[in-house]
């Protein structure tokens, strides 16, 4: 009788803790995948846990319970995390994004604006628990009644039976093209230890096998014998201007007779504006967009491309620039260490960068100084540059409509409608249209002291501003009334290109496709650099008009790709695969394929391959 009362109670800390990690693994299966949980998720999660707590049964003989309630709590922060990191990105993280802790403290407001108070939920059971706890009386019997001997052919039993569970669940989904599918398929505990384990790396591609002919070839175009323009802004300034966080849908949009963007607007109704251009970024966000616009290659496959690729030796517009004698500096308000900026400006050869140090404190907005700071100290020092006998090249990067988008009172510029007050889509047009106002001050700055005149100007947006899991309902209603249609992926990655010059540019919407990765070459053609010795991805959008192929990467699930009629989302594979038409083209019809796929995944691969085999950049003493 005794016997059987020790092995009774040996179960009961595996039982107890067990039931409480299944329960929050149902909790994080509602917020983190779209049907929710199942039956299922049974299977899925709980043999991962059984197999932590065998071998806490195994080995533990004190602080048993503590052991317990540690990885209780490092589980229930690991469901926590994925959960305000999915409301935000719609993406399954990984231990690649949890590497990036350290930018934590740095973006803390924009974390903060996407946890809802209903997530502090999975938190309940660590709490009555240390209450317990409290109660010195209440604890010890709750020790002594958890802490009993297990044994140990019963916990081995069920470690091998978990095992082989956990097993079932990782291998037959391995090949799944789309992590959150993948995610849901194996388990998210399944699916996280898969992710750090695994090696995921492909075999690279020799440097020898990939030449432009052979990137054009796999993106199905032909470059032009005597493209048209060519050269048709030699030796003016080049000014590139990334706008943080804006989307495409902004342009032109009135709400209630106000005009959200007027600067913006003026510019597209009079330049060469591309509505059909889109983000192309990756871990690394805004600081991706920069490496993508100042190499045209992609994003690698995990982790920010500052990290990933800044060790490299990266041929890079400001490096064909500076061969053309142009002075080269870029733009920023925020600490050049902030996303290892300071690397990715000397893997990519900028002359100097201009950061915090220069922009100041005085009047900030979230990250770093305001817009208005931005642009006036730039104007200035582009003026000073233009002054000297070489033209120059300047990246400017503006920052005061970052998420969260709740700019200060005192740099409101219009007054909402009540229906948009107290709203994510309120805080983000206002602090869009505050954007566009600092905007047009810079714009009159630069033709009051000439560089405008004297300069080709680009425009587009660095990446997407209101994600999708982060929308409550009536967010989502006053998108559908803006957009007249619901708001989808397709609306999330699409952001505007805008390329301006005194005497080249002429009022026109060009509806040809275009991503980040093309604004170089399209650049280079207009400027008469020639790149027959440059490996680039993306293609000059004035010439190459009729085909394009985007490959699209960690916003969307790989696989996925943007062709001249579709936004492409794979699903285990190609055949299950969702299918977006863009809207607003006059081209042929150009349905997703499965060829279209295979090349899209091929042309990351050669990415991949070309700059992992790259030459490390060599390392200055900076201090001699």
């Amino acid at each position: 009788m005794r016997l059987k009362e020790t092995r009774t109670l040996s179960k009961r800390s595996i039982i107890f803790f067990s039931l409480i990690m299944l329960a929050k693994s149902y909790f994080a299966w509602y917020y983190l995948f779209e049907d929710g949980p199942t039956w299922t998720t049974l299977f899925k999660e709980l043999p991962f846990v059984l197999l932590i707590f065998c071998l806490i049964e195994w080995f533990a003989t004190k602080r048993k319970i503590a052991i317990y309630m540690l990885v209780n709590l490092l589980i229930t922060v690991l469901f926590f995390s994925l959960i305000i990191y999915h409301n935000h990105f719609g993406i399954i993280a990984t231990s690649q994004v949890f590497g990036q802790a350290k930018q934590v403290g740095a973006v803390k407001k924009s974390i903060f604006s996407v946890i809802h108070p209903q997530y502090m939920l999975i938190f309940l059971d660590i709490i009555i628990i240390s209450l317990v706890m409290f109660s010195r009386k209440k604890a010890v019997a709750w020790k002594t009644a958890m802490s009993r001997q297990s044994n140990r052919k019963a916990v081995a039993a069920l470690f091998c039976i978990s095992f082989a569970i956990c097993m079932m669940n990782i291998f037959p989904n391995q090949a799944s093209m789309n992590e959150n599918v993948q995610a849901e398929q194996m388990g998210i505990l399944n699916y996280e230890a898969y992710a750090l384990l695994a090696e995921h790396k492909e075999e690279q591609i020799e440097l020898s096998k990939i030449t432009q002919s052979a990137i054009d070839e796999t993106k199905g175009i032909q470059a032009p014998a005597h493209p048209v323009m060519f050269g048709a802004a030699k030796g003016k300034n080049l000014i590139i201007l990334q706008m943080e966080s804006f989307q495409n849908f902004l342009i032109n949009l009135s709400i209630d007779g106000q005009e959200i963007t007027p600067n913006m607007n003026k510019l597209a109704a009079g330049n060469f504006y591309f509505p059909r251009f889109y983000q192309q970024v990756g871990q690394g966000n805004t600081s991706d967009a920069e490496f993508i616009v100042n190499t045209s290659f992609y994003v690698p496959p995990d982790g920010p491309a500052t990290d990933i690729y800044a060790p490299k030796e990266l041929p890079s517009l400001p490096k064909l620039l500076q061969a053309q004698r142009y002075d080269t500096a870029t733009f920023h308000t925020n600490a050049v260490d902030f996303w290892n900026r300071g690397e990715l400006y000397k893997a990519v050869g900028f002359d100097r960068y201009y950061d915090k140090a220069f922009f100041g404190e005085d009047d900030t907005v979230f990250y770093g100084a305001s817009d208005e700071v931005l642009y006036k100290k730039t104007s200035d020092e582009l003026a000073r540059m233009d002054q000297r006998s070489q033209p120059f090249y300047s990246q400017v990067i503006s920052m005061s409509s970052h998420n969260p988008f709740s700019i200060p009172e005192s740099k409101y510029k219009m007054t909402l409608p009540e229906r948009f007050e107290g709203t994510l889509v309120g805080d983000y047009i206002r602090a869009q249209n505050y954007a566009d106002y600092a905007l047009g001050q810079f714009i009159d700055e630069l033709q009051a002291n000439g560089v405008w005149d004297n300069s080709l100007i680009v425009l587009y947006g660095d990446h997407r501003g209101l994600p999708i899991f982060s929308l409550k309902e009536a967010d989502k209603a006053l998108l559908a009334e803006i957009l007249h249609h619901e708001y989808t992926e397709r609306d999330l990655i699409n952001i505007p290109l805008i390329i301006a010059s005194k005497g080249l540019t002429t009022p026109s919407v060009k509806e040809q496709l275009g991503g980040q990765v093309d604004i170089l070459p399209t650049v280079s053609n207009l400027l008469g650099v020639s790149l027959s010795n440059h490996i680039h991805f993306g293609q000059d959008i004035l010439n190459q008009s009729t085909y394009n192929l985007l490959p699209q990467r960690y916003y969307l699930p790989t696989g996925s790709f943007v062709n001249n009629e579709e936004l492409f989302l794979s699903g285990s594979g190609f055949e299950d695969g969702q299918h977006y038409t863009l809207s607003g083209n006059g081209n042929q019809p150009q349905k997703a394929t499965e060829d279209e796929f295979n090349r899209a995944l091929e042309l990351l691969h050669l990415s991949d391959s070309y700059v992992t085999q790259l030459p490390d950049r060599e390392v200055v003493d900076e201090d001699h």
